[in-house]
Formats: C-alpha cells, structure tokens, sequence
C-alpha cells in the first residue's frame, strides 16, 4: 500500500569521523646525519550532512539507518605525508525536513532547496605532524598531535510537507475528491472517515501552462490540536504551505461553524498559522439545492475569498484556480 510507504519521523544515530594523529617521524636518510622532523599532518574526520533531494518525498529510505558513521581521517606519514581526509557521510533527505537534535529538541537546520547541505556532526580536526612545532632551539620534536575526536548526537528528522496549497478540512470534507480532479494525483478516495492516513501531493495546472502544487492534508478533528485523532502527527504538514485552503461539505450542518472549529485548532497549534493567507472552499456543491446555496453564501465569512464548487460536476473549479493563483501572485 502507498500509506505504508510515507515516513514522516526518523531518529538516527550519527557520529562523525575522527581526526587522524599527526606523525612524529623524524627523518631518517643515507649520508644524512640529524634529518629532523617531517611528520606530516592527520586528515580530517568525515562530516555527517544532510542534504536536501527534490526527487524524494518521504523518509522511508532512512526509516531502518539507525546509526549514520562518517569515516575516520587518516594519520599523516613521513616525509610530511599528509594523512586523507575521512569521506563525509551524506544523508539525503526530501524538500521540507527538518533536523532536531533529539536531547534538546533545537532545531539544528531546515532544508528547503534541492542541493542544499547542513553539517549535522563536524569531523574531527587532523593532529599537527611534528613539523610544526619545530623551533631554533628545539630542532627534533619527537611528538605531535593527536586527532580530534568527532562529534556524535541522536538527531530527530522530520518532514513537512512543502506546497502552495495545503488543504485543510474535517475528515470527508472532500478534499482527496478535489485533489484527484484538478491533478494526477490519486489519493484513495472512500465515504468513510480518516480515509487519508497520509499527505497527497498533487500538480494543479493553471491557465497558458502554469501550474502550483497543493498537498491534501489528513482530516483534521475537534481536538487535534491535543493529539486527538490524527492529531499533531499531521498538523505539522500544514505549517510549510503558503496558502491554507478550508474544505468544509455543502451538506454540513453550520458550514461557518465547522470553518471556526478548524481555525481554532490550528490556533491551538500554533497561532502563527492564522497569518498565512487564508481561502474557503464550500464542496459537494451537487448535494444541495438552489435555495441552501443561497443560505450558505449568505453566511460565509466576509473576511476571507470564499468559493463554492462540485469536483462531480466540476462546477466552481476554475474559479477556485482563480483565487488560489490570485492568493499566490498578489
């Protein structure tokens, strides 16, 4: 099943290399009394980074790399041989993740651009040859540098979710329906709650070739901002989309109340949420008649777009385009 497939939370164990010992040769050659010191340098410890790749959307690569090792520096040789550098370890992960160190809980980098990288555990510095610790009245230094060791931390990756439109409604609101309909996207679609267990991103195409992407965010329920339901393992996904789009049904009992219970919950989760531009979307316009519409329209908020539409009838759909790309370009 593709809900098994998306992984939104890893926690990795990662250490980055150690450095290499610098070398403490001293130089020893034919007919060449008293050669003095030529150890060269350790190499660096191999760095663990993240960094980000468009053509990845889930975590489920990483969901079994418990532990994440860059490789050790090399030690430095005679004849001031320099040691290698440890190879880096990268940790490739989509668009939207955000990295936490997992004891403090600070969020150590977000990654939002393809080829964007974040060291997450530094290699450890090569120890100095005894090269450099040579002076006018200490010709043979017969020690160096160790190296240093690297660093080690638990890091907590989480996914948000990166779209233009992210689609927030009560669990059978019909957002998977609309997704389906305005992308090729093909989120499972049924009449029974909870039907998405996980975010569908979905291509809309819009007017002379220009398109933006909306994500359909799990249903949300009274509650969720407290862990009920789906709870905050999905709310997180709304955080990172530029335009909220409320989905409530034609057929719900008070269609301004159920758009107030879903603004109290974001702001529950984080009031922030409530800046980003906002447009509600009344559908399953088909299941009702001339005169409820009209009832509906007549209490819709004033303070936000608002539109009506049928994904069945496709009644409604261009204009909602209208005003997402309107939001977005504004």
């Amino acid at each position: 099943m593709a809900s098994s497939n998306f992984v939104d939370y890893v926690k990795i164990y990662c250490r980055s290399g150690h450095g290499g010992a610098g070398s403490a040769h001293l130089r020893h050659e034919k007919m060449v009394e008293k050669g003095g010191p030529d150890g060269g340098d350790g190499g660096r410890g191999g760095h663990v980074i993240v960094k980000g790749n468009a053509q990845l959307w889930t975590l489920i690569h990483l969901k079994f790399a418990r532990h994440v090792f860059a490789e050790d520096g090399e030690a430095g040789g005679r004849m001031r041989s320099f040691g290698k550098e440890g190879k880096d370890n990268y940790i490739e992960v989509p668009l939207g993740t955000v990295v936490k160190d997992a004891d403090t809980e600070e969020i150590i980098c977000e990654v939002t651009n393809d080829g964007e990288e974040y060291i997450i555990c530094k290699g450890g510095r090569g120890g100095l040859g005894n090269t450099h610790f040579k002076t006018a009245t200490y010709q043979t230094p017969r020690f160096a540098q160790p190296g240093e060791d690297g660093e080690e931390r638990t890091a907590i990756l989480e996914l948000k979710v990166l779209a233009d439109v992210g689609l927030v409604g009560f669990p059978n609101a019909g957002k998977s329906t609309l997704l389906s309909v305005v992308s090729a996207a093909k989120p499972e679609i049924a009449d029974y709650p909870f039907t998405t267990l996980v975010p569908n991103l979905g291509i809309v195409k819009y007017r002379d070739d220009r398109s933006f992407c909306m994500a359909d965010i799990p249903g949300i329920i009274e509650g969720a901002a407290e862990g009920k339901g789906l709870g905050l393992r999905f709310l997180r996904h709304i955080e990172r989309n530029s335009i909220l789009l409320f989905v409530v049904a034609a057929d719900a009992e008070d269609v301004a109340e159920e758009y107030n219970v879903l603004c109290h919950e974001l702001e529950k989760y984080n009031p922030e949420l409530l800046d980003k531009q906002r447009v509600l979307a009344v559908s399953k316009l088909d299941l009702v008649d001339e005169e409820q519409r009209a009832k509906i329209a007549k209490n819709l908020p004033k303070d936000i777009p608002t539109v009506m539409f049928s994904s069945h009838t496709q009644q409604g759909l261009m204009e909602l385009k209208d005003v997402l790309w309107k939001q977005m370009n504004g």
